[in-house]
């Protein structure tokens, strides 16, 4: 047997990845939610920079991996010419809210039903099939106009890169360098809090999370290249193949599942070995029907903004970031301010705490300035 053309290859190796990418989440609990939550809340920056590890670990080898010639991350739909902003902040902002409402993301609801939770199992549910309907439905045809027409053509630089950019603009090939320089900010902000730098599992977690997405653009890359079939070059993301998954168990079509199948598949295998290993499975459902409500709406919003920004927090934070995507830091500050306003209603009843202009408004309301005392 060939192994280059082995029709089960993708899914094998996105098994193997995804599994990986769940024990070791569930090991040093990596979730983008809970970074960002302790971090405002708790000011404990350890779990974001854990995030920020595995982004700038993912950047270095995937860029390595491309300059060898063993990753085209530029044929991947992350890079199109079609710049589509407004699905960016318009996903973005969608995908925090309702993570906030979760209190996790796709890839941490998978992580979170490997151990026992029905609650994900319903999150998963309707984030898949809202996708879905994102993509090919309803939604899917409001998505065209508010996203796809206002798209910014960047053909001149050929993808949307921000080495490609920068390369354009000033006539000569900058990516490797606008790579190197970013990896280094990032490495030198996470390993700047001497705490973290005893964190020897966070770091492990990261490192490991960083380089399965690297591995995932080598292992598409190879598959495309030795393949008689149409391969879309991913590396992780869990918006879009959660549906496929979904798809995959309910209808069959003679199409086998792809790398992201594999990966989602993985991802609550490897979860469930570990709480298996730690004896940490424990059933869990919704304590209410309100609980059970904030699930659902959640779920929705995160299908839906996951495709409209093209990517989560895993998809758009750490893969499209490895390729240096113009769309992932504005997905992923869309992703954080949405989060922002989604804990700000959950923890404080409404979000306009944020903005100190509402403060003000409502104390000069009921007279309680100090002018007026």
């Amino acid at each position: 047997m060939d192994f280059a053309t082995w029709p089960w290859l993708l899914p094998v190796a996105g098994l193997a990845a995804g599994a990986v990418m769940g024990f070791v989440a569930r090991r040093q609990h990596f979730c983008t939610m809970s970074a960002l939550e302790r971090h405002w809340y708790a000011q404990d920056s350890a779990g974001l920079r854990t995030w920020a590890l595995a982004a700038a670990v993912a950047l270095a080898f995937t860029q390595a991996l491309d300059l060898a010639g063993l990753a085209d991350t530029r044929a991947s739909f992350y890079l199109s010419t079609n710049f589509a902003w407004t699905g960016a902040i318009i996903g973005g902002l969608a995908f925090g809210v309702g993570m906030a409402l979760v209190g996790t993301c796709g890839f941490g609801a998978l992580v979170r039903l490997g151990g026992g939770s029905l609650r994900s199992l319903v999150v998963l549910l309707v984030l898949g099939l809202s996708a879905l309907a994102a993509q090919r439905g309803l939604i899917g045809q409001g998505r065209q106009i508010v996203v796809d027409d206002l798209a910014i053509d960047l053909s001149f630089a050929g993808d949307q890169s921000v080495g490609s950019l920068l390369s354009a603009l000033f006539g000569a090939d900058l990516r490797i360098a606008v790579a190197g320089v970013v990896a280094a900010i990032m490495l030198f902000w996470v390993f700047k809090n001497r705490k973290f730098r005893s964190s020897y599992g966070r770091i492990a977690t990261g490192t490991i999370i960083g380089g399965v997405i690297a591995f995932g653009w080598a292992a598409t890359t190879f598959a495309q290249q030795n393949s008689f079939d149409l391969v879309q070059i991913e590396a992780g993301s869990f918006v879009v193949p959660v549906a496929d998954t979904i798809l995959q168990f309910v209808t069959f079509t003679g199409v086998l599942p792809d790398y992201g199948v594999g990966l989602v598949v993985g991802v609550v295998l490897g979860s469930m070995a570990c709480a298996l290993r730690r004896r940490d499975v424990r059933w869990e459902a919704c304590d209410s029907a309100g609980e059970l409500g904030r699930h659902l709406l959640g779920g929705f919003l995160m299908g839906t903004g996951g495709v409209f920004a093209m990517g989560c927090t895993i998809g758009q934070g750490v893969t499209a970031f490895s390729a240096l995507a113009l769309s992932a830091p504005l997905v992923m500050i869309s992703i954080a301010i949405g989060a922002r306003l989604g804990l700000a209603y959950l923890v404080e009843g409404s979000p306009l705490p944020l903005f100190q202009w509402a403060r003000v408004a409502r104390a000069v309301a009921k007279g309680q300035t100090g002018t007026n005392r």
